[in-house]
């Protein structure tokens, strides 16, 4: 049997919002699986929400690029929010965006990629930096969004500098009609993803083992809600939570933020008129920095008393 800890019961508390009594009851009746605790939670009404991804946890920047129709975001990070603000780093994320204009989301090929004021490549140059700056700098990854004909827009959230953040979005509107209009339109569900982070554009591009996920869970819930139910009831009840679901956690779906009442297809499809022609939100792609990244945790006093020891 896993052995339970008390950073485990705390991993699951910062997760899921449960009480710590609940998360080590979850962690013991799941052997220490902490997705499945977090399901167990979830299935038993204790659970706030499900967060799979780990605490964002890393620094550096976020960094987008337009050109034409196309748009391009990375993410390299640094050790501490300190070199965020160093206009060194700054401008070196700005280069290494426009260069992801042409590496088309393949983060290797941008790491080789020539930078025009070093005269040497992404990878070389960071490493260069490391020795300047005094702090580890990585390029963690890239995304590239494109259309035959309308505009790729973008949003920085928490912007430090222009095109250069912590949250930075592209969305692929391709439509015929005025640019500027697109573009409006564009940025507007930009900052909408910025907001709400959806799962994928549509019903069908969400990861199937998520819905299945999602599904087992509703299921869950609905045979301890309804026991004694028929089958057949219980599983309406599952179809009708897999469908707020959807609402929830798909774009296209979801209730715009800017004006509170259309879903986002009806705002592009309001959106239709002003720019002439019809509008089709095509991707999108959403850098939150750090997200995923597991931070070390140390603990400050121990570390001066070691110091002070001389250890």
């Amino acid at each position: 049997m896993a052995t339970i800890t008390a950073q485990h019961v705390k991993e699951l508390r910062e997760q899921t919002g449960a009480g710590m009594m609940d998360c080590k009851a979850a962690l013991n009746e799941t052997k220490g699986d902490m997705e499945a605790a977090v399901d167990w939670l979830r299935a038993k009404g204790l659970a706030k929400a499900a967060k799979k991804a780990g605490r964002v946890a890393a620094d550096g920047l976020i960094g987008v690029a337009l050109k034409d129709k196309t748009g391009a975001v990375v993410e390299v990070n640094s050790e501490t929010d300190f070199v965020a603000r160093n206009d060194v780093f700054q401008a070196t994320v700005r280069e290494i965006a426009e260069l992801a204009l042409k590496a088309k989301g393949d983060v290797e090929k941008l790491s080789q990629a020539k930078v025009p004021s070093a005269k040497k490549s992404v990878a070389d140059h960071l490493q260069e930096l490391v020795g300047k700056i005094g702090e580890n700098l990585t390029l963690r990854r890239t995304a590239m969004l494109s259309v035959p004909d309308g505009v790729v827009a973008s949003y920085m959230h928490n912007s430090v500098a222009p095109d250069l953040g912590k949250i930075g979005v592209l969305v692929a509107v391709e439509s015929t009609g005025d640019k500027a209009k697109l573009t409006e339109i564009g940025r507007q569900v930009a900052m909408h993803i910025a907001a709400t982070n959806p799962l994928a554009l549509t019903d069908k591009e969400i990861d199937p083992a998520v819905v299945a996920r999602e599904r087992a869970v509703f299921a869950d819930q609905a045979r301890q809600q309804g026991k004694g139910k028929p089958e057949n009831v219980i599983e309406k009840m599952v179809e009708g939570r897999l469908q707020k679901f959807f609402k929830e956690s798909v774009l296209l779906k979801q209730i715009f933020v800017i004006d509170g009442e259309s879903t986002v297809e009806q705002a592009v499809k309001n959106a239709e008129k002003a720019a002439g022609a019809p509008i089709k939100i095509t991707g999108f792609v959403r850098y939150a920095l750090g997200e995923g990244i597991e931070k070390q945790t140390s603990d400050f006093a121990a570390e001066v008393a070691a110091a002070a020891a001389g250890n």
